[in-house]
């Protein structure tokens, strides 16, 4: 599904360059669950941009799904978005004066489907994560948890090959984030989905089969995870 070689992303910042990400090179393989962990700095958050294309490396290889992105345009990127990876971000970016159901359809609009097929996929998409009934309600009706909930259908909703999550229990609670674990572990388990989550969070990062530790812009662990923690287990203090 995936495959990555010596990714770099270089920024030049006045005389002095940065390397947020220092040869990068792992695979992921089609229906895997896998965690991407490090702390502030580490390189997590450019390495997530280039998986999810909305940036391109300064060198190195990236194939997504049989594409060769790195050396692809604006545009190009754009459509392999639309095609290939739903988002899942920590504040949920919803439109606020909008409902689940509106906000669910908003990419099956940018792709050209027709109404009928937009309400269609749309409701069973928020059916698939539990909020069939919360369909006419507004975020701010809504629960965190609800919200992200929608979030979650939104990028379920085009049937994406990949879902890219930035830590989305960021902004939960404890308990609405092992919720939100549970989910995207229902979703992988049942539906075959690639599951992807960037982290700081060692609790959330368990719950995946594999964990790679990004240090300084490199990878400095890649590990199966032999005990990920079960769906709905209460998170204890650490």
């Amino acid at each position: 599904m995936i495959q990555t070689e010596n990714l770099t992303k270089v920024y030049q910042m006045g005389d002095a360059e940065v390397r947020a990400l220092d040869g990068a090179s792992f695979n992921v393989d089609k229906g895997e669950m896998i965690a991407i962990m490090g702390p502030s700095g580490s390189g997590k958050s450019t390495l997530m941009s280039i998986i999810g294309c909305l940036d391109a490396p300064t060198s190195g290889k990236y194939i997504l799904d049989g594409l060769s992105v790195e050396n692809m345009s604006e545009t190009e990127l754009a459509e392999v978005r639309g095609r290939k990876i739903g988002f899942v971000f920590q504040q949920f970016n919803l439109l606020a004066r909008t409902s689940a159901l509106e906000n669910v359809m908003l990419p099956l609009t940018y792709a050209g489907f027709s109404g009928k097929d937009r309400n269609d996929r749309a409701l069973k998409a928020l059916d698939r994560v539990g909020l069939g009934k919360r369909t006419h309600h507004t975020p701010s009706e809504l629960s965190g948890g609800q919200q992200q909930r929608v979030a979650i259908a939104r990028a379920l909703v085009n049937e994406p090959a990949i879902i890219l999550a930035d830590e989305p229990t960021g902004a939960l609670d404890s308990k609405t984030g092992v919720e939100i674990m549970e989910l995207f572990q229902s979703l992988h388990r049942d539906n075959g989905q690639t599951v992807i989550l960037v982290t700081h969070d060692a609790y959330v990062a368990r719950h995946t089969d594999r964990i790679i530790k990004l240090s300084d812009g490199k990878i400095v662990s890649d590990e199966v995870n032999k005990n990920p923690i079960k769906a709905g287990t209460k998170r204890e203090e650490e």
